[in-house]
């Protein structure tokens, strides 16, 4: 199975000057665990995690004024389309990181999460009769 099978479409893309409140609110709101940081005067496309507002608040720090570009991991992986599953959590597990952003023509496409390739390795269990 490929990437393009497994990948979330809905990219969330904010910019490096939204709050953490912002952008937790934002993934919430869309039901994502990162958000692709578009920043063109830092080179590009970066990433926020979950962990990385988790690892903020866990400090003291405040959500309401952090911002994102302080937070943002922008030695990012990317992953294609057409890269293989295992491709993918070879490259999460030698990074220690659990989202690739799928690139496509230098695009931002997808997201492929740990979760999202788990869901295709581990088979749907049978719901048991009441």
């Amino acid at each position: 199975m490929l990437v393009r099978d497994a990948m979330s479409t809905v990219v969330l893309t904010i910019g490096p000057t939204h709050t953490l409140r912002q952008a937790a609110a934002l993934m919430s709101a869309r039901k994502v665990g990162a958000a692709v940081v578009l920043d063109p005067d830092a080179g590009g496309i970066g990433i926020l995690t979950e962990r990385d507002i988790l690892n903020s608040v866990g400090l003291g720090q405040d959500p309401d004024t952090e911002l994102s570009h302080a937070h943002t991991t922008t030695d990012v992986v990317f992953a294609a389309p057409a890269w293989t599953l295992q491709e993918a959590a070879r490259a999460m597990t030698h990074g220690g990181f659990r989202h690739l952003i799928v690139l496509d023509r230098r695009e931002p496409v997808g997201i492929v999460s740990v979760r999202d390739i788990i869901r295709c390795w581990v088979p749907v269990r049978q719901q048991v009769p009441a």
